[in-house]
């Protein structure tokens, strides 16, 4: 889900260093730099970077570029190779069991821990190479005017990577927007100190 979506849940962030003044040239340039890189032929189980949001296909922003006004937007996409469990354990076990059956030859009966790790490694690879990973975007909308960012997901885990990624790409810190800190940008000094005694309500009886 997106913006561009009828209904889309998203998180608000403020930014909470100074931005440069001379970032705002550089903006495709830094999203170019820390730009999705594609995995379907390679082993790897993940892989996150920067889309163009018009095209998450499109990591060179070649269809359009991210400016819109006052308003800078671009994707962040995110594969991820998923290996069921069970099929994991299925081809496991038939290696160590090949395994045995070679070293019986030999006159063995045990394999050690070393070899045991090498072989599973074995097996991951065999399998990465047979499961395409699952593509998945997430729109990002900043609002120069105000130094606010909008981004697609309220899932701690993707909020978490977001905040990360964009402090390696434009070196500015993030926070999140709570209804708290909402609340301590509107109010006085005196007010602020009463919003930190309000207790939680109960709704329910413990």
């Amino acid at each position: 889900m997106g913006f561009a979506n009828t209904t889309c849940s998203f998180t608000r962030f403020r930014i909470v260093d100074p931005v440069p003044a001379d970032l705002w040239t550089s903006i495709e340039d830094k999203l170019k730099q820390f730009a999705f890189m594609d995995i379907d032929e390679l082993p790897e189980m993940q892989s996150k970077g920067w889309v163009c949001f018009e095209d998450m296909l499109d990591t060179r922003w070649r269809t359009a570029p991210p400016q819109k006004g006052a308003y800078i937007v671009f994707s962040l996409r995110l594969d991820t190779r998923r290996i069921p469990a069970a099929v994991v354990k299925k081809h496991l076990t038939l290696a160590l069991k090949e395994e045995k059956a070679r070293i019986s030859e030999q006159g063995k009966t045990f394999i050690a821990r070393e070899r045991k790790k090498e072989i599973k490694e074995q097996v991951m690879l065999r399998l990465r190479a047979r499961f395409l990973p699952v593509p998945a975007e997430f729109n990002v909308l900043w609002a120069t005017d105000r130094n606010e960012i909008w981004f697609a997901s309220t899932q701690n885990a993707m909020i978490d990577l977001f905040m990360e990624l964009f402090l390696q790409t434009f070196g500015l810190r993030l926070e999140q927007i709570t209804p708290y800190t909402l609340a301590l940008t509107l109010l006085d000094e005196k007010r602020q100190e009463q919003v930190d005694r309000i207790e939680a309500t109960q709704f329910a009886l413990s």
